[in-house]
């Protein structure tokens, strides 16, 4: 089965022209009528032509060429980089033209420069806009897995809480644990997002998982590339001894185009009206600086565009790139719809989506059709001798209280030894209601995930499915994989079984519920403080298992960070929005309690197990998901900059690394705003996790999962939003006898894990930017916003920081500041920026306030007036330091904050 690689075709929308021409789009500027009177009269190549593929094939063999995923940096959007094959420093390809045409994301083959025309890097300079690059290409394991949503449509209450719901099933992605003491003072009002136009870094989170799949095995944390660019050039770098060079390419190939080649943005007229352009083309200008300004035909525009252009400047648009001459800077372009008014919900959140290639359409009737057509459905009487019964079972769903599609359950009993408990992970049969080969099968491959935005799930199975015919719901008979084991108390696993079920759980459990019966062991919860339980179980039953499962949980947990699991914490975010208007009314941090980990522990558990037992069945078409170790340049780099600020920090491998985070600083305010700091630092380096088919690796240390370090693992607990856990159903089921062994090669196997994988990604990048859409939205009407902040880094005219109060991160620029002057230097190899403030009484002298790393400052959060942009300002500093400290320049000196941690 072959997949799509993602992108959308926008094809001809209603109200849109179909343009057609010499170059297959029409009146194109590139026409050779128009030769001569574009580009200034002067028709000559701007860009190369790409390489052959057999010349492009050759190269990779001999090592003359490098292939890797484009990454465009988001604030300056001239600069891009490639991963380099060794680990070392990333390959930094400068400007549009040595970019030749590819876009963000695209898998290109490059070609490295003569070493004259390499980067220069001076590691005194503090300038690391740069590392901006990453900003849409994080792994989602660092960045902290989507926040699931679900809407709570009661007409009877006026507001709608956007519960962050965890992917329990995937908690390798970083389950952020919620700093209490950080945010005692947030609940009113907090999030954790990341920022689409200024942020350095997405805030990553990480985790690290169970034990008793795992092999110690010592591995290097290997580490990747500083990103401390500078952008002039020297012309003898060997003379001096602190400038190094980063090795420079232009692409030359393009081997697939990953980017969606959709955009959102405006329209407006050229600004040469005596032109021939004019009177054909119109200028499209995409909200995403890294996509390039497009010629659209005037044709495609409305059609009072030209007499009225000033009606549509604040109109967004779709448009598709859908040819690019190597004689023209700027690509053509077909627009496909307009969207409405920038800055509403709905618009924003249909660009994003059509700029990512989410496929938002209905599902179609050839598709319903493969759905069961006879409703109410019941489980066909075949199926009770082909499973295991356990609807007598204490079965439960944990999820948050407004989720409906629920694809796990748990169970626990006490055997009859009165010392072992027999644990059941129950999944959602997903595979059985969608026929491998069927159209439905076809649409959730192409779709891959479900996406979750703050207001909504599109979903990648019909909702029928979602949230009826597989979903667990309570007193009702489903169909489900389990895993089983025979557990100790202390969670050792004494034996374990897989095999298809049919349970009914009895009650649906929200994490409140289940956090209730933990904090309070002893004590009888009130049944109308909990949901119905069916009659065959009783609220003592439900919660003495509840309790078990927390006590064996701990004890996995325990375990598993004592052998060698890493995680990054990160701030998760609920809204809570407004039932008419659908608009933000305010946000809070989310609370990852013991109920969580809970869930999480026994997910993780069942993932591990599963991988164990498709890979011993099938070594050569196992699918599995690895996640390689951190890049060795960037993690050198790093323990060299926390050498510096006196942290002492092990980096050697992810156990190491989570014991230094988790012991190096205290639990005060202070010291809880650093370990934040902190752990986005220690993010960066950590690279993408990713499916893969295990015949198509020959190495099976490369199988591992750095951050949970355990040897295999893959994805089995989330089959209604994942289509790589269906695939992963489906293997399991023939390991187990239960349908053919799967004849598929290796090769076709990972395409599929690579689809899944850009998709995945695209669905992580669509969460954060509506996360960040709604938080917009939520300074414009409700700011400005202020908070204590921490600083972050510091650059030759900006600095970054993460603020406190609602965890996002955000960069201060000093232009923007009422600023006598700044002035940049370095002490040892740390970065200070002093900046020196006008007095508000002209008697009065300059105020002077002094910028390093975890220097605590105070900032505003305040909406811009044009777009749904948001800015941080920072206040003028007052008499008082912020940590209560007398003498100023004791509280600039982060040595003595140190001392005092």
């Amino acid at each position: 089965m072959s997949y799509p690689d993602g992108r959308l075709n926008l094809g001809t929308l209603k109200g849109v022209s179909s343009v057609v021409g010499p170059h297959g789009v029409g009146a194109s500027p590139n026409d050779k009528k128009s030769k001569n009177k574009f580009i200034r009269g002067k028709k000559k190549s701007i860009f190369e032509n790409y390489m052959s593929k057999e010349d492009v094939s050759e190269g990779l063999k001999r090592g003359t060429l490098i292939q890797g995923v484009l990454r465009i940096n988001p604030k300056k959007f001239h600069e891009a980089f490639i991963p380099s094959p060794d680990g070392d420093r990333d390959i930094f390809i400068d400007g549009i033209v040595a970019r030749n045409r590819a876009l963000n994301g695209d898998l290109v083959v490059v070609k490295l420069l003569p070493e004259e025309q390499w980067k220069v890097i001076k590691p005194e300079s503090s300038d690391k806009e740069t590392e901006g690059a990453y900003e849409s290409d994080l792994p989602e394991e660092i960045c902290g897995s989507h926040l699931q949503q679900s809407l709570k449509g009661h007409k009877d209450s006026p507001d709608v809480i956007i519960e962050a719901q965890f992917d329990d099933s995937d908690s390798e992605d970083g389950r952020g644990n919620t700093q209490n003491v950080l945010v005692d003072d947030i609940k009113k009002l907090s999030v954790s997002v990341h920022e689409k136009d200024e942020e350095t870094e997405a805030q990553r989170s990480y985790l690290a998982c169970p034990v008793s799949y795992r092999k110690l095995v010592k591995t290097d944390a290997g580490a990747p590339s500083a990103k401390v660019e500078s952008t002039s050039m020297a012309q003898d770098t060997r003379a001096s001894p602190e400038r190094s060079l980063q090795r420079s390419a232009k692409v030359v190939y393009i081997v697939e185009k990953k980017h969606s080649r959709a955009a959102t943005g405006f329209i407006k007229l050229l600004a040469d009206k005596n032109s021939e352009l004019f009177r054909k083309y119109a200028l499209f200008s995409p909200s995403d600086h890294r996509v390039p300004r497009i010629y659209v035909p005037l044709k495609d525009c409305p059609q009072d565009f030209m007499t009225r252009p000033k009606d549509y400047a604040n109109t967004l648009f779709i448009c598709r790139i859908v040819d690019w001459k190597e004689d023209s800077n700027f690509a053509l372009g077909q627009l496909a719809k307009s969207l409405g008014q920038a800055g509403e919900i709905e618009p924003e959140t249909e660009g994003i989506l059509t700029e990512y290639g989410v496929d938002f359409s209905d599902f179609s009737s050839e598709v319903l059709e493969c759905l069961p057509q006879n409703l109410p459905w019941t489980i066909p009487p075949e199926e009770f001798s082909k499973r295991r019964d356990l609807r007598k079972d204490c079965v439960f769903t944990i999820d948050p209280s407004t989720a409906r599609d629920l694809d796990d359950a748990l169970s626990c009993k006490l055997l009859a030894d009165g010392n072992t408990y027999e644990v059941g992970v129950h999944i959602a049969d997903v595979s059985y209601f969608v026929p491998e080969g069927s159209e439905l099968d076809q649409v959730a491959a192409q779709r891959a995930t479900s996406v979750y935005l703050v207001q909504k799930v599109i979903p990648m199975l019909p909702r029928a499915l979602c949230e009826e015919l597989c979903s667990l719901n309570p007193m009702t008979d489903k169909l489900t994989f389990s895993v089983i084991w025979t557990l100790t108390s202390e969670g050792k696993i004494l034996s374990e079984w897989f095999g298809r079920t049919i349970i009914c759980s009895c009650t649906k459990l929200s994490y409140e519920h289940a956090q209730s019966m933990i904090e309070s062991p002893t004590k009888t919860i009130p049944e109308q403080e909990l949901p119905p339980i069916s009659a065959e179980h009783t609220v003592e039953e439900v919660h003495q298992a509840v309790l078990n499962l927390h006590r064996i949980a701990k004890e996995l947990r325990k375990q598993r960070f004592l052998d060698g699991a890493l995680r990054l914490d990160q701030l998760k975010l609920a809204f809570t929005l407004d039932y008419e208007t659908g608009l933000p009314q305010g946000c809070h941090i989310y609370e990852y309690r013991d109920s969580n980990k809970l869930v999480e522990e026994f997910m993780l558990l069942a993932n591990m197990a599963v991988a164990h037992k498709i890979y011993r069945a099938y070594p050569e078409r196992a699918l599995l998901r690895r996640h390689p170790p951190p890049q060795t340049k960037m993690l050198n780099d790093l323990e060299e900059f926390c050498d510096q600020m006196g942290l002492s920090m092990d980096f050697t491998s992810s156990g190491a690394l989570n014991k230094s985070i988790t012991e190096i600083f205290g639990d005060d305010k202070y010291s809880l705003a650093r370990k934040e700091v902190l752990t986005s630092m220690c993010s960066r380096p950590m690279q993408m996790a990713l499916y893969f088919c295990s015949g198509m690796l020959q190495d099976q240390e490369q199988f591992r999962h750095y951050a949970l370090n355990v040897p295999l693992y893959t994805h089995f607990t989330s089959p209604i939003r994942r289509f790589a856990d269906v695939m992963v159903h489906r293997l399991l089921a023939a390991t187990l006898g239960y349908r053919a062994v799967p004849d598929v090669e290796p090769s076709v196997l990972q395409k599929q894990a690579d689809h899944c994988n850009d998709r995945r990604m695209a669905a992580k990048r669509v969460h954060e930017l509506s996360t960040s859409l709604f938080f917009a939205i939520l300074v414009k009407e409700s700011g400005p916003l202020e908070s204590e902040a921490m600083v972050m880094g510091v650059l030759n005219q900006a600095f970054d920081v993460l603020v406190l109060r609602y965890g996002v991160q955000k960069r201060i620029y000093c232009n923007a500041l009422p600023l006598r002057s700044h002035h940049f230097r370095k002490v040892g190899k740390k970065p200070v920026l002093t900046l020196v403030w006008d007095p508000e009484d002209m008697e009065q002298e300059p105020v002077q306030q002094v910028i390093t790393i975890f220097s605590l400052v105070e900032v505003v959060l305040r909406a811009e007036a044009a777009a749904l942009k948001y800015s941080a300002i920072l206040k003028r500093p007052g008499t008082e330091d912020l940590l209560g400290l007398q003498d100023k320049e004791e509280c600039d000196c982060d040595h003595d904050h140190e001392q005092e941690d």
